[in-house]
């Protein structure tokens, strides 16, 4: 039998109630309530509207707003080829190796399989000893993702699932929270790195997640998908957006990383290193 919290968590994470709210930040509302709207959200998460590329008065829905770009020059990109970047603005939920089981930890107590995750089991395998940092995307931060390292993708796939917050409770209560949430699983070829994994996890009112190769809503169907052609990534590039906000997996397998510094609770800014190779 659920508990209460239980049934909280499961009423909250069906994807129509996500949808609902979708609908409601894309809508066209009178000017003057939407920029109340955007004050009151401001005040409430302590935004920091200094970095936007665009003034308030632009966004024409609460989405423009959520998903506004950043003036040039508010992020630094590491430009050193031996360094793997944050993919985006977060609070580092975990880091460290990913253990020889292939578990990764939740929170105290909980963890997940790495093949659950990424729904698949043979590029579950290549992590296997590898590094992973879990980067969380609270309401306050610039919610555009970026490419961490150059290479080329080599594949990405959709996969289906519930749409549960991403809070201490969740993770309290949730088995499996970032592998049964839906997500975008993507794989990079990294130059001098080999195989990385971006894994964007939707969340309660994350009913969309972009991608900046791929329009928003192709593969919603969960199938992989090969490019056809060559698709390059560059450090620091948009790779995708959060359409209302969440949390990045990030997977290397490269053994010769070390961790560059930040620890679990820190945050980071987008293009800062995360990993160098020795």
């Amino acid at each position: 039998m659920l508990s209460a919290a239980g049934l909280y968590l499961q009423i909250l994470s069906h994807p129509a109630l996500s949808r609902l709210c979708g609908r409601g930040a894309d809508a066209r509302i009178p000017g003057p309530l939407l920029r109340a709207a955007i004050a009151a959200y401001v005040r409430l998460y302590g935004v920091d509207l200094a970095e936007a590329a665009d003034p308030v008065t632009s966004f024409r829905t609460f989405d423009e707003f959520f998903t506004r770009r950043l003036r040039s020059g508010a992020r630094t990109i590491d430009p050193r080829a031996d360094v793997i970047a944050s993919p985006c603005d977060a609070r580092i939920y975990g880091c460290g190796r990913v253990p020889e089981d292939g578990r990764l930890e939740q929170i105290k107590g909980r963890t997940y399989a790495l093949e659950d995750l990424l729904g698949d089991a043979r590029w579950a395998e290549t992590f296997r000893g590898g590094f992973q940092a879990t980067l969380y995307l609270s309401p306050a931060m610039y919610h555009r993702v970026h490419w961490p390292a150059d290479g080329r993708v080599v594949r990405w796939r959709r996969i289906p699932g519930r749409l549960y917050p991403v809070n201490a409770l969740a993770l309290r209560h949730v088995d499996r929270l970032f592998a049964v949430n839906r997500r975008v699983v993507i794989h990079l070829d990294g130059e001098g790195f080999g195989p990385i994994a971006l894994v964007m996890v939707g969340a309660t009112n994350v009913g969309r997640i972009e991608l900046a190769f791929d329009g928003p809503c192709a593969g919603e169907d969960g199938g992989v998908y090969d490019p056809k052609a060559a698709i390059a990534a560059r450090r620091g590039d948009e790779l995708g957006a959060f359409h209302l906000g969440s949390t990045v997996v990030l997977l290397a397998a490269d053994p010769r990383l070390a961790w560059t510094g930040p620890t679990a609770g820190d945050l980071v800014k987008m293009g800062q290193a995360l990993w160098r190779r020795e």
